[in-house]
């Protein structure tokens, strides 16, 4: 039985069709609501059920009405519930029961997103709501609501647009990882994006590092972890294009060689130093009967031919004097190794690179250095500029002008979208993508030296001056960009004081 105790208030905001009415309320009438935010540790402790028992409910629980004459109880389930067992010993004890007060909610019935987020902001502000819980309610909440209801929950939360799908990836973590997240102060983005790369071996103390670099920078940035992410990324591909390369191995039925331990001598051979018992080269197609026939996979993961056992099988061994490994051998194996770190890490910081662009690009105001270092490459036309001007190569251009759909949308009709006062954020665009495109791959023919070069190790003056105006830009922008460890290498002798 319901008692009303206080008329309603005038409306308060725009979400409630009317003040919600406090009435008393007899606890047994009380169920948990389905859109409760806690779903764990809902059960009142003991300390709590005797505070009941002694002085009841003190402070409001609210509810909404339900079909059956039940009410749902968002706020306040585990006072409701010390409420009905400090009843239920009551009347045992044939003492008088207590009602509860409670605000009731008619404006929230059909309500369910705004529901589970008053309940989410309510438990997310007491002690005891697990990270789990708060996640699973972000994500159903801000799911089931209005577009409106969204922005303004949104916003209460200090969250992005993103938050309910960022919420839902989040949730892949486990309890302890969840815990630690919270505790070193990763944000929603950052928790989905660790969840994102979780599988990558050492990427949650990677992340951590990054993490506590930027916040040890005060500025509120995220250089640092915009880098790292890129990376992990990269290396998540990487395992991916190979597992790939495994399991079309698998399907087509052909063994792949592991690796020997240094102890034991490896019988297989690559095809390329076999003949057969008549001295004809092998290959794969003439190989590919023989029982021996396997694989191995490079750095690139392409296969190469083996075969498993060529002495048991009838093939020869090319002819060829054997050379001793020496040091030297061994320098070109860590050679290519840092070779083939150094270009994946180069690709990896293009990403957070054109985010940055795009960023500036999009503001309101273009920085002024940017300006300038525009200004100068449209009056001094480099040979790389005019020779990008023409490929006519437009798609980078519509992708940091914030195309929705780079390789589709026209440039220049997303260049038209932008005001006229800012002209030189869509010029500045122009030329940051012929530097983008123009340092896409780290490995180049110089022509001044006639040699290839990687990019990591000798941009030219150009480049280096393009990694550098990112770097100071990001800086003067609380630290929202920061170089990539390969690009502070790459530029390292084109800093002023390396210079001076």
């Amino acid at each position: 039985m319901a008692t009303a105790v206080s008329t309603p208030t005038d409306k308060s905001d725009e979400h409630e069709e009317a003040a919600p009415q406090v009435v008393k309320l007899d606890p047994a009438l009380l169920v948990r609501d389905e859109c409760n935010a806690r779903e764990h540790d809902t059960e009142p402790d003991e300390k709590l059920i005797a505070s009941v028992k002694e002085l009841g409910v003190e402070e409001p629980i609210s509810v909404r009405p339900r079909p059956d004459g039940t009410f749902g109880v968002f706020k306040g389930w585990r006072r409701a519930q010390a409420a009905q067992a400090a009843n239920a010993a009551a009347e045992q004890d044939g003492r008088p029961v207590r009602l509860v007060m409670a605000y009731v909610r008619e404006d929230l019935v059909g309500r369910d997103g705004w529901t589970r987020f008053l309940s989410l902001v309510e438990n997310d502000h007491r002690e005891g709501m697990s990270e789990r819980d708060t996640l699973r309610a972000q994500e159903l909440a801000l799911i089931d609501m209005t577009d409106v209801d969204r922005r303004t929950a949104a916003k209460a939360l200090g969250v992005g647009r993103n938050a309910a799908k960022q919420a839902k990836a989040a949730q892949k973590l486990n309890d302890a990882v969840l815990r630690r997240t919270a505790a070193a102060g990763m944000d929603l983005e950052q928790t989905a994006q660790l969840a994102e790369v979780a599988g990558v071996r050492g990427a949650e103390d990677r992340l951590m590092r990054a993490l506590s670099r930027d916040h040890a920078e005060g500025k509120g940035g995220r250089g640092h972890w915009d880098q790292e992410m890129a990376l992990l990324r990269a290396e998540q591909a990487d395992a991916k294009t190979r597992a790939k390369a495994e399991e079309e191995l698998r399907a087509a039925n052909i063994p792949l060689l592991g690796r020997v331990p240094s102890y034991e001598k490896d019988p297989s051979r690559p095809l390329t130093e076999l003949t057969s018992g008549l001295g004809n080269p092998l290959t794969e197609d003439n190989h590919k009967n023989c029982p021996g026939h396997s694989a191995r996979l490079d750095d690139e993961h392409r296969a190469v031919w083996h075969c498993a056992d060529p002495a048991a099988y009838g093939h020869k061994v090319r002819a060829q004097p054997k050379k001793p490994k020496t040091e030297e051998d061994e320098h070109k194996a860590e050679e290519r190794a840092r070779i083939v770190a150094c270009n994946r890490a180069w690709k990896a910081a293009a990403g957070p690179r054109q985010e940055f662009v795009k960023r500036l690009v999009r503001g309101k105001t273009l920085p002024d250095e940017a300006r300038l270092f525009a200004q100068q490459i449209l009056m001094d036309l480099p040979r790389f500029y005019g020779k990008w001007a023409d490929k006519q190569r437009t798609q980078t251009v519509a992708l940091l002008l914030g195309a929705k759909d780079p390789e589709n949308d026209s440039a220049s009709e997303t260049a038209a979208s932008f005001p006229k006062n800012r002209l030189a954020n869509v010029l500045f665009a122009q030329v940051a993508a012929a530097f983008e495109d123009a340092i896409r791959e780290p490995k180049q023919f110089d022509t001044a030296r006639m040699t290839h070069v990687y990019l990591w190790e000798s941009p030219d003056r150009l480049q280096a001056a393009y990694l550098l105006l990112l770097e100071s830009l990001g800086q003067a922008d609380d630290g929202s960009y920061q170089l990539s460890e390969v690009e502070q290498q790459a530029v390292a002798s084109h800093r002023p004081k390396a210079a001076a």
